[in-house]
């Protein structure tokens, strides 16, 4: 899949004898002085005519800079027919509602069945935004909400977004024991010492912040209402672990307990057969990076997590 960017500009006075990268950032900043850097060096673009290939090359007032670029797939991943479930789509970007179960990325032992699969299906124009435009993910067994962006210059203005902390995500979660307060986990994380598949709480860990309130008690859990401000590997699971009041169903982080005797046999089975973490992404809410429009998106519980919470 190949597609293609033009664009033209010319250097105003204020950016008299700048760099090329510097300056085509400043006249088009949709797109980042790192993509700009790759485009000058493989040569598409040019000074009054004339092909520069050098990042540091200064320009001068009046010149004209114009862009001819054909991207081309970044990575051999596969369309696939797959159902998707898209809550809102313009030009720029959607959103989806990720059902439990599906994975994300291709990956090891992944190649098919995947979300960026059924994206690169229903839109083949991401085969040539990074990662097919997914500027976050969910685990595997974690339903809800996720931004795509469509094209390069919203890929880059999303993920600086993400970056700068302005994309609010909220999360519903069902945690073993009573959470008795709102509060906020501020631990480290990294991945883990031995076990490499598993992020752990450890020195030296990139900064992880979870703001949490309760929702609901029941007798021996707690239904809460959980807001990222970062975004680790596992955030919310380890998190709460690390409180002893770990995801009810992940077993990889303790979530996956024998339920308490003076449950009722319905809560028992509840629990026992709930095969994943009890995780939802539930909002999103944002400005539009062109629109400037206020967004925001809420997803139901899946059919699993609003039945486990009715018969607790």
């Amino acid at each position: 899949m190949k597609n293609q960017i033009q664009l033209e500009g010319q250097v105003p006075e204020s950016l008299n004898n700048q760099r090329l990268d510097a300056t085509l950032g400043q006249l088009f900043p949709e797109y980042s002085r790192n993509q700009f850097k790759q485009w000058i060096e493989s040569g598409a673009i040019k000074v009054n005519g004339v092909v520069q290939t050098k990042p540091k090359h200064k320009v001068q007032t009046d010149q004209t800079i114009t862009l001819d670029v054909e991207l081309v797939a970044r990575e051999n991943w596969q369309a696939q027919d797959l159902p998707l479930n898209i809550i809102f789509e313009d030009e720029d970007l959607l959103i989806l509602n990720k059902p439990p179960g599906v994975v994300v990325h291709p990956g090891a032992g992944v190649t098919e069945n995947t979300l960026v699969n059924a994206l690169l299906n229903h839109s083949p124009e991401l085969e040539t935004v990074p990662r097919a435009g997914l500027i976050h993910r969910l685990d595997k067994d974690t339903s809800g909400l996720l931004i795509v962006a469509k094209n390069l210059k919203s890929h880059h203005a999303l993920a600086a977004m993400m970056k700068e902390r302005l994309i609010k995500r909220q999360y519903r979660a069902l945690v073993h024991g009573q959470v008795n307060v709102t509060g906020t986990i501020d631990k480290p994380i990294g991945r883990h010492h031995s076990q490499r598949t598993r992020m752990a709480i450890c020195e030296g860990g990139r900064e992880a912040v979870t703001h949490y309130r309760v929702a609901r008690k029941f007798a021996h859990h707690t239904e809460l209402e959980v807001t990222l401000e970062t975004g680790r590997t596992h955030q919310i699971r380890v998190h709460f672990s690390s409180i002893m009041h770990p995801v009810v169903g992940d077993a990889t982080y303790g979530g996956k307990r024998l339920p308490q005797k003076d449950l009722t046999e319905e809560g028992k089975q509840a629990i026992l057969n709930f095969n994943r973490q009890a995780l939802h992404a539930e909002k999103l809410s944002f400005t539009h990076p062109f629109t400037n429009e206020q967004m925001e998106f809420i997803a139901p519980l899946p059919a699993d997590f609003a039945e486990l919470l009715a018969v607790l």
